[in-house]
């Protein structure tokens, strides 16, 4: 039989056809969520340091030309009134504003809404086209300006051109490689889905599900024509409110950020949005990338189609003014459909000088519209006093929108020791989480000696040095260990920190500090290294972990407690710790703390395995310290895990015995977090490696290696 016919290549290796193995085993664990960002993904290689790159970025360059770009109109993407400002910002607002407080996840900082699903959200509809406008811009500049800081640095020139004074703009946001596949956006199967199924009620949009910030599949923030597609601008407001307050924004920043958002631009919606193309990530190769295209209309410049809505909020929408707030206060409103068949807000008896021009033909003038969101800001009680308060003090207005627009596209970057470039600002601002430099010139040897003789256990030194460090989040550069926050409210007071025996370490540690004239911070990791290093001794180990000086500490006036509340762990597999049991598993969670934390699964592994042996469960449990010899850093943890003269049976939930096979004796108890690093594969083969008797010592170095990484996950420099 002749074999010419037959396609030489496996589909399921080029498709997403094909069989794997969660579609076989769909409640296996699943560890891509450790997997992402491989090495082997990145074009540049592993000698090319951005941050070092942009450093030597032509500045002033880039900025003239962006503003060149701001009006050179293209044909094939026709400016809006001949200036792209509107769109570059919606861009930029777009990256910036998936950025949700709960798990620091989304926002601006890698460049991901040039990937799936970002990409294609109906949310996003013909952003790719601001995309592709900026492309000139990134071949001439190249590897000195990454996409990330590209698409925030165009939305903030185009504020600039259009005449707002901004804040500032730092660089120093590298780029991702292939889509972020640890970022939850909800479990609808369809866009924009009803967002009934977000919520425990409706009524309450606190109720939303967590980390969600957005109301509904495909959207960053809120429906523009009202909750679930039904003006209403009182219940607008409200989820206007508890989702900005979920990017960590007050009432007067969301208020700021509504109408200086809307000062500029406009919507598109004249047009059959039924006539657009697919998406994106499923549209046909001849669109190389494009998405939303429409090949029966015209489809560009006035004809555009996006959210479905049509008009332009002010009257001058290429110019930073006071117009928003004019409007809005000085004619009543009406609800109308625009030609997409959108709900939305138009003047009644408008006068005729009030209304923008059309954007291709000047001598035709339109009604202004606003959204639901933008009704809200002067129905609900609270957000009219701060427009009243705007529309009587533009300048104020103007600084309000600069700091919030600031904060909005720099949320994500971290401290600001992390900015980069000439523009970036000099002033501490509390949501940047400021701390003091340290000092680095102290005797780090006697204060070691004096923490090793202060009777505290290994298990105290290394629980509270884990504690103040764990926090640490990879997504948004918050928390660590830096500025020893873990003395102050709140976390001085969470239960994942256990506030008795945290108290009882520090009043040890604090007056060694004082004496040493080193930080609280650099004790409490440095006591930390000295219950391992003890712990590797008694193993039969004489190692020394890496330390550092400078730490510095944190006041309470330097700490916006409120902003902090959602980095407290409520669970912990590290320390063996849930506050109470999840809907989610145990193991997943686990998964999703190490994420945040920027760890691998071998470091996962080899921490769990030593944190269990060094006796730092919360509570001082015992489930899991598989070892006679708590307190040792070996790996027993792995070796009892791996022998098969055990059973392990169920006792309660999340509660497991191992019992010895040949008498039926419960030897240890254990959690699923244990278990698991026997029972998935992968983690077993981990698991594998170091339970062997010629890896006792690998062991050890690679626990004091990822420990490391924990401890100064926080320190950029």
């Amino acid at each position: 039989m002749s074999n010419s016919g037959k396609c030489p290549v496996m589909h399921g290796s080029m498709t997403t056809l094909g069989t794997s193995n969660l579609d076989w085993w769909p409640k296996a664990l699943n560890l891509d969520i450790l997997h992402q960002h491989d090495t082997k993904t990145n074009p540049m290689g592993p000698r090319f340091v951005y941050r070092e790159d942009v450093k030597n970025l032509d500045f002033d360059a880039l900025k003239k030309d962006l503003h060149h770009l701001m009006t050179d109109s293209q044909d094939w993407w026709p400016a809006d009134w001949g200036h792209y400002g509107g769109l570059m910002i919606r861009m930029a607002w777009h990256a910036a504003g998936s950025y949700r407080l709960a798990d620091g996840r989304g926002g601006a900082g890698t460049g991901n809404q040039r990937f799936a699903p970002l990409n294609s959200w109906p949310d996003n509809a013909n952003l790719d086209k601001a995309r592709r406008l900026l492309w000139p811009l990134k071949k001439k500049y190249g590897n000195k300006i990454s996409w990330a800081d590209l698409i925030i640095l165009a939305g903030t020139v185009a504020y600039e051109n259009m005449g707002l004074k901004t804040f500032g703009f730092a660089f120093g946001r590298p780029d991702i490689w292939h889509p972020e596949k640890d970022t939850y956006w909800g479990a609808e199967k369809e866009w924009l889905a009803p967002s009934d199924g977000r919520y425990e009620t409706m009524d309450n949009p606190a109720t939303m599900e967590n980390p969600l910030a957005a109301v509904q599949m495909g959207l960053i923030y809120v429906n523009p024509e009202g909750v679930n597609g039904q003006p209403d601008p009182l219940k607008t407001a409200a989820q206007v409110r508890e989702t900005f307050a979920r990017m960590a924004m007050n009432d007067e920043e969301t208020v700021a950020l509504t109408a200086g958002g809307h000062t500029v631009g406009k919507c598109h919606g004249n047009g059959d949005a039924s006539l657009l193309g697919e998406a994106p990530e499923s549209a046909d190769i001849v669109e190389q990338g494009l998405g939303w295209m429409n090949h029966t209309t015209r489809g560009v410049g006035k004809d555009t189609v996006t959210s479905g809505l049509e008009g332009a909020w002010t009257t001058h929408p290429t110019r930073w003014d006071n117009g928003y707030f004019h409007l809005l206060f000085t004619y009543d409103w009406e609800l109308k459909k625009s030609p997409a068949g959108a709900w939305q807000w138009e003047p009644i008896n408008i006068k005729e000088e009030d209304k923008p021009v059309d954007v291709e033909d000047p001598s035709i003038r339109h009604n202004p519209i606003m959204t639901d969101a933008d009704m809200a800001m002067i129905k609900d009680p609270a957000y009219r006093k701060i427009s009243e308060r705007f529309r009587d003090d533009p300048a104020y207005f103007s600084e309000t929108f600069a700091r919030a627009w600031f904060k909005l596209t720099h949320r994500d970057m971290g401290p600001k020791t992390r900015y980069i470039g000439p523009d970036a600002p000099k002033e501490d601002l509390i949501w940047q989480d400021p701390v003091p430099a340290g000092n680095r010139d102290y005797n780090v040897a006697s204060l070691k000696e004096k923490i090793a003789a202060s009777g505290l256990s290994v298990a105290d030194m290394v629980a509270t040095a884990w504690d103040s460090a764990r926090t640490f989040r990879h997504s948004d550069m918050r928390g660590g260990a830096d500025g020893a926050r873990i003395r102050l409210a709140p976390q001085k007071d969470w239960e994942g920190n256990e506030p008795e025996r945290l108290q009882r370490v520090l009043s040890v540690l604090e007056p060694l500090a004082a004496d040493a004239g080193a930080s609280v911070a650099d004790t409490i990791i440095l006591a930390g290294n000295v219950g391992v290093e003890t712990a590797a001794k008694a193993a039969g180990f004489d190692l020394t972990v890496p330390f550092t000086p400078g730490r510095g500490d944190a006041t309470d006036e330097m700490t916006d407690a409120e902003s902090f509340g959602p980095l407290e762990p409520i669970h912990d597999g590290y320390r063996n710790w849930l506050k109470k049991d999840y809907v989610v598993s145990p193991e997943e969670l686990l998964l999703d703390r190490t994420q945040l934390m920027g760890l691998t699964a071998p470091e996962m592994t080899v921490l769990v395995g030593g944190m269990r042996v060094l006796g730092t469960n919360h509570g001082g449990t015992q489930h899991g310290v598989f070892t006679e010899q708590e307190g040792v850093l070996t790996n027993d943890f792995f070796v009892a895990l791996t022998d098969m003269a055990y059973t392990w049976k169920p006792a309660g939930k999340n509660l497991y015995e191992i019992c010895e096979r040949a008498t039926g004796h419960a030897r240890w108890t254990a959690t699923r977090i244990d278990l698991i690093f026997g029972s998935n594969s992968i983690l077993r083969a981990y698991a594998e490696v170091y339970a062997q008797d010629d890896n006792r010592e690998k062991f050890v170095h690679d626990f004091i290696k990822a420990w490391t990484k924990v401890m100064n996950a926080d320190r950029f420099s």
